[in-house]
């Protein structure tokens, strides 16, 4: 497999598939995505709850309403999302959930789990212009999950960073709302991803690094299971501790540079952080689902880690500096993808096809 950072944006380009493969390909995509019941399923019947003080803060950003996939996110829609920093750079996306805690992917820090040498951005819409709502916060802590990459690659991706001061959450800085172990999620409820990663494998977010979004759709996965099954990607498989979503029409998947970042579903009027960005296919034509940490999975290890770490001494902090405004974009941080198929043939699209209508 070749080693490639991740992020949201697709390229148009078809990448050198065959017209007829293509054909067969884009037939059982469209009627598998134009399904409104699995483009838009609805999530009645779906609990998760969230405990303590941020549960009565998490979730219900000032900003609110529908906007469409694969475009510039509006200011204060997703208080969550953090940027990961290492010696001042932009590796990873992440996510605040309470306080004085932030959570991301495992892969991200395979370079260092030396606390000092990480920074946490919030408040920020743009990369390269921070606002007075910005803020760079000093890491404490960095507790990378034991298992990651052991029992299977990517297995357990996820990682918390426990800050040295607390967060004062504003209506640009918000923590999301963690799941239940419980909570689960209709095989196609429809989520979003969000990150400053880059657009296409060869092309990085211009400037002013303004927050992308896209709506995906939940896949279940045996049915996600169909698009690795190539030579190419046998390597890699997925888990009850990974969740599948994307939109293989309009393209939208993770690319480099997104990952760790929030995979978010909205249940009940309020936002659950339901996945972090893990691994994927390359981010161009012909579209493939991505994959996410499952948070519902680690539920219990993300309690038993916060328990474990008392909020550390203010006076021991190191002192806060201003917010920085970045502008080098070319250290993205780099993860495990498995090679790019060019498309699937028609003996795999098939069936996928009959495995998701027989869902309905």
């Amino acid at each position: 497999p070749r080693c490639c950072p991740l992020h949201l944006m697709a390229n148009a380009g078809v990448g050198g598939a065959v017209p007829g493969w293509w054909a067969a390909y884009a037939l059982a995509v469209a009627l598998l995505w134009l399904c409104p019941l699995l483009l838009h399923a609805q999530s009645a019947g779906t609990t998760a709850q969230s405990a303590g003080t941020t549960a009565q803060l998490c979730g219900r950003p000032v900003v609110t309403g529908k906007i469409f996939g694969g475009k510039n996110a509006s200011d204060q829609r997703w208080p969550w999302q953090a940027s990961l920093l290492y010696h001042g750079k932009h590796i990873c996306g992440a996510a605040l959930i309470s306080a004085f805690w932030v959570i991301s992917a495992a892969h991200c820090f395979q370079k260092s789990h030396e606390p000092s040498d990480y920074k946490i951005l919030l408040g920020y819409h743009k990369l390269q212009h921070p606002t007075e709502h910005s803020l760079q916060m000093t890491v404490y802590r960095v507790i990378v999950h034991d298992d990651f990459n052991k029992r299977y690659i990517m297995g357990s991706d996820i990682a918390l960073l426990q800050l040295h001061w607390s967060v004062n959450f504003t209506s640009h800085v918000l923590p999301a709302c963690l799941p239940e172990p419980n909570a689960t999620l209709p095989p196609h409820t429809s989520c979003w991803i969000t990150g400053w990663g880059m657009i296409t494998e060869e092309e990085f977010l211009p400037p002013p690094s303004q927050l992308q979004e896209g709506e995906v759709g939940i896949i279940d996965n045996e049915v996600c299971k169909i698009y690795f099954q190539s030579p190419n990607t046998s390597k890699y498989s997925l888990h009850e501790d990974m969740l599948c979503a994307g939109d293989l029409i309009t393209g939208k998947s993770i690319c480099r540079g997104d990952s760790g970042g929030p995979l978010v579903c909205k249940l009940n009027n309020t936002w659950f952080l339901m996945g972090l960005s893990s691994w994927s296919l390359a981010c161009h034509q012909p579209i493939s689902p991505s994959v996410f940490t499952r948070l519902t999975y680690f539920s219990s290890w993300i309690s038993e880690k916060q328990e474990a770490s008392p909020n550390p001494d203010p006076s021991s902090a190191p002192p806060q500096s201003k917010p920085p405004a970045l502008d080098d974009f070319n250290s993205l941080g780099t993860v495990h993808k498995p090679r790019s198929c060019t498309t699937l043939v028609f003996s795999q699209t098939f069936p996928l096809l009959l495995v998701s209508l027989r869902a309905l």
